[in-house]
């Protein structure tokens, strides 16, 4: 359930400034067009400046260049949308969890729980698994023997954690995902397909959140490594060996191939691809949809989309597409035929 602060209240916890009536009182985080009394919200682009005028908000979050825009009540602050995530936060606490284990947990004999962990239903903690302090497993969880957890971090409904792997503090992984199931590593061998087995782990560093449905297999020699502060969304996939650099965020729906290595602070927007055995720098974004075929190696944002049409003209599109290697033939042919013409021509104007 939410609580109530008056702007004075808000920013000295959090920071900024007040200008105007410091004393109302907000209850909820709502946005500029559907705010109603007791809301605050948020402006960030100024081509919202007629949303910011008619809005029903009690008091709005501005950076300082902004601060006429409006005169409403509001709080100055350079980030106004960092801001706003953390009057959220502050408004919704968290849920506080009673430590202990439900009778219905399975808890192996030689798993180190502390007596300030939360242990919900039917949950099943295996043979020398380590939990930190205030650990939350959720009901349905599966942490797998020899699993570590760091202190504070959380476990939603049904999350399954494979054999030793490693979570660290602080960490949030939702609903349905699967840590460390195999990687897709199989051999031909006459005609026929040779499962090699996945022997590394996954290793997650502290303050990473992982999504509902997301899948991070486990290595296949060395472990798959997702680095700290990383935020990834829904049903994500990634592959065996792969590593994610630092504070990088993974929108729903990518797929990241074995062995791919992402530098920190990336940017991947959704539904994109990104093969395996590549290397993507520091600081790149790769915008949504698109499938990255080699390594980026300097920071810009990547896309590779076609622009949508209807379908009769992308059958023509289409067409055209497969027609272009034809067409780069007939160039160098027309090329080769038009060298003496040119070169005889040359000789003339002399």
């Amino acid at each position: 359930m939410s609580t109530s602060y008056s702007l004075r209240e808000i920013v000295s916890r959090l920071g900024g400034d007040v200008v105007g009536q410091d004393d109302i009182l907000i209850s909820r985080v709502a946005s500029l067009a559907n705010a109603q009394a007791g809301q605050i919200s948020f402006l960030t682009d100024s081509k919202y400046r007629s949303v910011l005028a008619a809005t029903k908000a009690s008091a709005v979050i501005l950076t300082p260049d902004n601060r006429d825009l409006t005169a409403l009540p509001r709080i100055l602050t350079d980030n106004p949308y960092a801001y706003f995530a953390k009057v959220s936060d502050l408004l919704n606490p968290r849920p506080q969890y009673v430590a202990g284990v439900d009778e219905t947990a399975a808890i192996a004999p030689s798993a180190q729980v502390p007596a300030s962990c939360t242990i919900m239903e039917k949950a099943v903690v295996g043979a020398n698994v380590v939990l930190g302090e205030h650990v939350v497993i959720h009901p349905g969880c599966v942490v797998g023997e020899g699993v570590e957890i760091g202190a504070y971090s959380v476990l939603h409904a049904n999350v399954t954690i494979y054999h030793h792997c490693v979570i660290g503090e602080r960490c949030s992984i939702f609903s349905g995902s699967v840590i460390g199931g195999d990687g897709f590593g199989y051999a031909p061998e006459h005609g026929r397909w040779v499962k090699i087995p996945q022997v590394g782990r996954v290793v997650i560093e502290n303050d990473v959140d992982i999504g509902a449905n997301t899948t991070i297999d486990r290595g296949a020699i060395d472990d798959t490594i997702i680095h700290e502060g990383c935020k990834i969304d829904n049903l994500v996939q990634i592959g065996h060996n792969c590593r994610i650099g630092a504070h990088s965020v993974i929108a729903g729906c990518v797929g990241i191939a074995g062995s791919a290595v992402l530098g920190r602070h990336c940017r991947i927007g959704g539904a994109a691809m990104i093969l395996g055995h590549l290397e993507i720098a520091d600081g790149v974004t790769v915008s949504p949809g698109s499938m990255i075929t080699r390594s980026l190696t300097k920071a810009d944002t990547y896309t590779a989309l076609m622009p949508f049409q209807s379908h009769e003209d992308w059958l023509r599109t289409a067409a055209g597409i497969r027609r272009l290697g034809e067409l780069a033939e007939r160039v160098k042919q027309l090329e080769k035929q038009l060298a003496p013409l040119q070169a005889s021509g040359i000789q003339r104007d002399k």
